[in-house]
């Protein structure tokens, strides 16, 4: 069973809905999923905020966050997966789970942030997680990279939360 099978399996088996929010996966995270017979039952969508202004206006992120410390940033990824779970409402009702990815994938930096910085998030009406992540190799080897560590925080976050018998 792949990460994402297994993932859409924790989350129908849990009643959880998920969305996605992207940015150097360029929807990456959502394809990965929605590959999964059944994907339907749990995710809600997802929104592919390549653009800084993005992030802000459709997102969230406050644009001074983003000002003062650019796209990829711990905080911005965390915004980014709170406010996805807003987006994705249905009937008054957020996504459960909301994951988000930032970060440079080359093949130059940016600003300050240099190739292989990325950060994913997850978020639920707990709160928010952030994982920092420095990865090596190419551009289509960093996105890859990404997503999967993209689900696997999801995946961990499931573990933790789910009752214990």
């Amino acid at each position: 069973m792949t990460p994402a099978e297994a993932l859409i399996a924790d989350l129908t088996r849990a009643g959880l809905t998920l969305a996605v929010a992207e940015s150097l996966t360029g929807g990456a995270v959502a394809a990965e999923l929605v590959s999964v017979p059944g994907a339907s039952i749990v995710l809600r969508g997802a929104v592919v905020a390549y653009d800084t202004a993005l992030k802000s206006s459709l997102l969230g992120v406050p644009a001074e966050l983003l000002a003062q410390h650019g796209p990829v940033h711990a905080e911005v990824a965390a915004l980014m997966a709170e406010g996805v779970r807003g987006i994705t409402a249905v009937s008054g009702h957020p996504a459960d789970i909301g994951v988000a990815t930032t970060g440079v994938a080359g093949p130059d930096p940016q600003g300050e942030s240099p190739v292989g910085l990325v950060f994913v998030a997850v978020a639920d009406a707990a709160g928010a997680e952030v994982r920092e992540l420095r990865l090596a190799g190419d551009r289509a080897e960093i996105r890859a990279q990404a997503v999967d560590a993209a689900l696997e925080l999801v995946t961990d976050r499931l573990a933790r939360s789910a009752p214990k018998n």
